[in-house]
């Protein structure tokens, strides 16, 4: 059974490595059924469900540097947050939530 995922991973790879071998339909035809495929696991989380279940970061301050990760290759481009309002402000990258502690407005 491993074999077979392996199998068909490799075939994949072969078509992003190769591109010119493989129409714009063919391409979209196996992104299309990836998703269909990850969809149809109820049993998982979807990756907004989980960043949902991250509680708000409190912070000192008013401005605050989100990056996303502590390890660079796993963050995406620094984005400085506002946290004036009193809702939490939401990093348009990543998604986390962020507030301002002890918010005096």
């Amino acid at each position: 059974m491993a074999a077979g995922k392996l199998a068909g991973f490799f075939k994949s790879l072969d078509r992003i490595i190769y591109p010119g071998k493989w129409s714009s339909r063919a391409i979209n035809t196996l992104v299309s059924e990836h998703t269909a495929k990850w969809m149809q696991d109820s049993s998982r989380k979807s990756p907004m469900q989980l960043i949902n279940e991250v509680p708000p970061i409190k912070v000192e301050g008013r401005i605050v540097a989100c990056e996303g990760d502590s390890n660079p290759a796993l963050g995406h481009p620094i984005e400085f947050i506002c946290l004036d309002l009193k809702d939490p402000a939401i990093c348009k990258y990543c998604g986390l939530r962020f507030v301002q502690h002890n918010h005096h407005h």
